[in-house]
């Protein structure tokens, strides 16, 4: 017998720590761990599961896309795409600084600064900074700086731009790029707008220097900054051969500035080579580089008549030969067609002509009966005439036949002067209007793509001496290593095109350069090289041109 009296209702054994009661069911713990953790793994109610990106259609407005992209792909803490900010200026009276400061105005100060605080917080906070369109609030230019771009951002990108009608400029300002990026980043070039000429890469440094393959021979880009982006020889190498080679040549490119590198002789030899045979690049900056006199003589080269190579003169030759049975073959098969064409026009316009013939003779026809009847209701007063005299008959017969002949030389005539109103020259008309077309457009193709080494030439001492490259019309090279020995191969080139650009005048085409910049150099200014140089291109010079102008201006307005 026990001691203690067990309470009414109780189970004489107790239950095992394994299991427990509730509800009139038993459930192990096991069990009951497996179903807080199935609850747990069941999305919380009111969010949405992430839904596919390819289901989106962009619409064309890069905020609301970029957004849902972004959202749609899980990332919640995105850039947001904000318009580019423009500074106001402040206008502080000079009464208010004589004055002292009251206390709200000390409040005010204060509370000012942290605003100016955060808004420079504010500032430096990952964002796409956007210009828009005045009119339509297209976006025009996109600007990015200080945050690394991510293959994911990319990838938002490559769906978000393409709809993008009037975009005109990427600026990637110090964005973390690489080698793998930066080709990714060029794959959905071709995809955007043909609007997008300008592209900026500054401060944007990569290891393999592929900064050349943005220039490839399908690149439709026409201005490219490359600045602070340590660009050595090795990569001045690469551009070089993207403006030009033996075989291939770009044609969009008309702008480059590799300011701010590490670019030397060496490298501004590979740029002149780049310019022997490239005939679209109109600005060329290397400023802020480590050119010395080597480097300078190289660029100068290239701006007056220069050697060709062997190889080179041989391409002339090659070129020269398939020009001429291009020639050969198309001056037969021309003629024949021609031929052909115009018999074909002729019988048109027999055909036209005799048909108008018969529409005049019938309009004639109808127009005498018309003059018949009203002759009919005057017939009183021709009885008259014819009574007044008979010898006026003869007279009145005269200008009758005068105005047959006058008709009958109009009938041949009139048709010769309108014979696209009729349905048979209406196609012979529009004939020409497209053959001339497609010749003009082929004209136009031939003379765009001629190729340099086709220009005309100079044989001297048994060597073949191009004009040089007359298209670059800016050159930018301050603050580099150059002396006086640079110098006098500039000026060299500098008279050479001053005297092709008198002789040039009244023709049409390039004269060379405009603008030589060649400051905080090696040299004295005023040294007699550098003096004889900026004589010559002042005149030539279309900022130094418009300065008079305008002060002619305003002396005529006061």
């Amino acid at each position: 017998m026990s001691g203690e009296a067990s309470a009414p209702g109780a189970s004489s054994r107790a239950p095992r720590p394994g299991t427990q009661k509730s509800s009139g069911t038993v459930t192990k713990k096991g069990d009951r761990g497996a179903k807080e953790k199935q609850a747990s793994v069941l999305p919380p109610v009111g969010e949405e599961e992430p839904k596919d990106l390819e289901e989106y259609q962009c619409t064309g407005v890069l905020e609301t896309d970029f957004a849902e992209l972004c959202i749609r792909s899980g990332y919640t803490d995105f850039p947001k795409v904000v318009t580019r900010p423009r500074p106001h200026p402040t206008f502080v009276s000079s009464a208010s600084l004589s004055e002292k400061p009251t206390q709200d105005d000390q409040r005010l100060s204060g509370s000012c600064s942290l605003n100016s605080v955060e808004s420079k917080y504010v500032f430096f906070r990952p964002t796409i900074q956007v210009e828009l369109e005045p009119e339509d609030k297209m976006v025009k230019e996109i600007y990015i700086r200080g945050w690394k771009v991510e293959e994911r951002i990319l990838g938002f990108f490559s769906k978000c731009l393409p709809p993008l009608s009037q975009l005109q400029a990427i600026n990637l300002w110090k964005v973390g790029l690489t080698d793998k990026t930066l080709a990714t980043f060029i794959a959905i070039l071709p995809l955007c707008s043909s609007t997008l000429r300008k592209l900026s890469l500054e401060g944007n440094p990569l290891l393999e220097q592929s900064y050349h393959k943005l220039l490839a021979l399908d690149s439709t880009i026409s201005h490219l900054s490359l600045r602070n982006n340590n660009i050595d020889d090795h990569g001045a190498q690469l551009l070089g051969q993207a403006l030009s080679m033996l075989h291939s040549c770009n044609r969009t490119l008309v702008s480059l500035n590799l300011a701010f590198n590490h670019i030397g002789d060496e490298g501004a030899g590979y740029i002149a080579d780049g310019l022997r045979l490239n005939r679209s690049l109109l600005w060329l900056s290397l400023a802020h580089n480590r050119i010395q006199d080597k480097g300078a003589l190289k660029l100068a080269e290239v701006l007056r008549p220069f050697e060709l190579t062997h190889t080179e003169v041989v391409e002339r030759r090659r070129l020269l030969l398939e020009k001429g049975t291009q020639e050969r073959l198309r001056s037969p098969s021309s003629s024949r067609h021609g031929d052909s064409r115009t018999d074909r026009e002729k019988n048109l316009l027999l055909g036209a002509s005799s048909i108008a013939l018969v529409d005049k003779t019938d309009k004639m026809q109808a127009v005498k009966t018309l003059r018949g009847k009203k002759k009919e209701k005057l017939g009183e007063v021709v009885k008259k005439e014819e009574k007044s005299g008979s010898g006026q008959s003869p007279t009145q017969g005269t200008p009758k036949k005068e105005e047959s002949t006058k008709a009958s030389k109009a009938k041949v005539t009139i048709p010769e002067q309108k014979p696209t109103k009729g349905k048979g020259p209406k196609t012979g008309s529009k004939e020409k209007r497209s053959t001339l077309l497609e010749s003009e457009q082929l004209v136009a193709e031939v003379t765009e793509m001629v190729n340099p080494l086709l220009e005309p030439v100079e044989h001297r001492d048994g060597k073949v001496f191009m004009p040089g490259n007359k298209v670059l019309l800016h050159l930018n090279l301050l603050r580099n290593r150059i002396t006086e020995v640079g110098l006098e191969g500039f000026l060299t080139a500098v008279q050479y095109q001053a005297q092709f650009s008198k002789v040039r005048s009244a023709a049409k085409g390039p004269v060379g350069l405009l603008s030589l910049s060649l400051e905080k150099n090696c040299f004295s200014l005023q040294c007699p090289v550098y003096t004889m140089i900026q004589e010559l291109m002042l005149p030539r010079d279309p900022i130094n041109k418009a300065k008079p102008r305008e002060e002619e201006a305003m002396a005529s307005s006061t």
